[in-house]
């Protein structure tokens, strides 16, 4: 009688260990996943879409939300300015996948003359609307150090 108690005390104890070492190894694992980080601005969905050209300051700031910054290059630019990072591994740097600036561009009269989505590809800095490269000038002088800002780690 008492070894049959013993055997089964002895196989309990043994099945314990092997779902406490099954626990920890999802643990472990489950801290290992990978996680998206969003800084900055969230632009919601379809949002570029409902701006059309000649919408008023007013209708853009009910739509985007505030701007992250403001400028005046001939007339107002509201900039939006968002960064997503992803980190494979926990416990491993962030690695920056995606970063956006959206520049709303005004008239003097406090209309939308432009909209941009500017991003980076190829290593400069390009616009997915127009689906052209920012060349040289006062535009160019104020995106590029956004982006330097932006591109910290």
């Amino acid at each position: 009688m008492r070894t049959t108690t013993r055997t089964l005390t002895g196989g309990l104890n043994i099945r314990l260990r092997t779902l406490g070492a099954i626990a920890l190894t999802c643990l472990a694992l489950a801290a290992c996943t990978g996680e998206q980080f969003q800084k900055g601005y969230i632009m919601p969905p379809g949002a570029l879409e409902q701006i059309p050209i000649g919408a008023s300051q007013d209708q853009v700031l009910i739509v985007m939300g505030t701007p992250s910054t403001v400028a005046t290059l001939d007339g107002e630019v509201f900039y939006y300015i968002s960064q997503r990072a992803e980190r494979p591994v926990a416990f491993m740097n962030q690695k920056v996948v995606d970063q956006r600036v959206i520049a709303v561009y005004f008239d003097k009269n406090r209309q939308v003359r432009r909209l941009a989505n500017y991003g980076m590809k190829d290593g400069k800095i390009f616009d997915f609307v127009s689906r052209t490269t920012a060349t040289s000038g006062q535009e160019l002088s104020y995106l590029t150090p956004l982006f330097k800002l932006l591109s910290f780690n």
